[in-house]
């Protein structure tokens, strides 16, 4: 008895698809026969309806698998594709940077073919300059310098002063065939006579090493001082420097009642480890 009943309904399913298919078969017939427009339309919804589960249960089934298929196929065409535009966007970084570049390579070349605090002191624009290029820095807490493409072969030699675009860099202290080293204003060896101020006053300008402020000596007490006034080199007889050079910019200053000296502290304008080219100055104390 059991098992007509497991019989029965094992033939329900197969008695459905059956009635089914030969719904849609005499539907299809009298469709293309064109007759009965209204029963067909009415029996399309309704084999629409049946079918609909039925379809939705297999697309469950199929389109995962086939969309994983699909996936599979193209994967390699993707991975290849983010590849190429991988490489472009890198191609059109690097390209993009090395513009800049050039831009401030050719921005600093000008500076320092047209020296702008240069052109007021005739001095300054008479003395011949040679061009050099940065290729080394050595900054510790004894010393900051840096070296240079240019030595004695083009006319390079110690003492000579070394300015940037915004002013003095600072002096050649080493020179030989084709290279020298300069010591930076802000070295804690370095000392630069300095004239500030309206009437003019005069001072040392001392380095104190790397990442140390500049430090303004022998300024009296009391004297009249302002953040960011311009400290340029003094040019008096037998200096190291010829005059009109501007050297560090005042970032602070005060004094107490048992003071001897103000205490001035003070920034180099040039940015000396940002520098890509320089020049050297053929100047010598002996020529002012």
């Amino acid at each position: 008895m059991a098992r007509s009943r497991r019989t029965r309904r094992s033939r329900r399913p197969r008695l459905t698809i059956f009635l089914l298919v030969l719904a849609s078969i005499t539907i299809i017939t009298l469709d293309y026969r064109g007759d009965t427009h209204g029963a067909v339309s009415g029996l399309k919804r309704v084999a629409h309806d049946a079918f609909s589960p039925v379809q939705a249960a297999v697309d469950a089934v199929i389109r995962p698998a086939g969309s994983f298929v699909a996936g599979a196929l193209h994967a390699g065409s993707l991975e290849q594709q983010n590849a190429k535009l991988r490489a472009e966007v890198g191609r059109l970084e690097r390209q993009r940077m090395s513009a800049g570049g050039q831009a401030a390579t050719l921005r600093a070349l000008q500076a320092l073919q047209h020296l702008p605090w240069a052109a007021g002191v005739p001095q300054l624009s008479a003395v011949p300059t040679v061009a050099a290029e940065v290729v080394a820095f050595n900054s510790s807490d004894f010393s900051d310098t840096l070296q240079l493409n240019v030595g004695r072969h083009a006319g390079v030699d110690v003492g000579m002063p070394v300015v940037g675009g915004a002013g003095l860099v600072g002096r050649v202290v080493e020179a030989w065939s084709s290279g020298c080293t300069v010591q930076l204003v802000t070295d804690s060896g370095s000392a630069v006579g300095i004239r500030f101020g309206d009437p003019a006053g005069y001072a040392l300008l001392d380095g104190a090493g790397h990442g140390r402020a500049l430090a303004l000596r022998y300024v009296a007490p009391g004297t009249a001082m302002r953040r960011g006034e311009v400290l340029s080199t003094s040019g008096l007889q037998g200096a190291l420097f010829p005059p009109g050079i501007p050297v560090a910019r005042v970032t602070a200053f005060s004094s107490t009642p048992s003071s001897t000296e103000e205490q001035v502290a003070a920034a180099p304008v040039a940015d000396l480890f940002g520098l890509q080219y320089v020049d050297v100055m053929q100047w010598e104390p002996s020529s002012s």
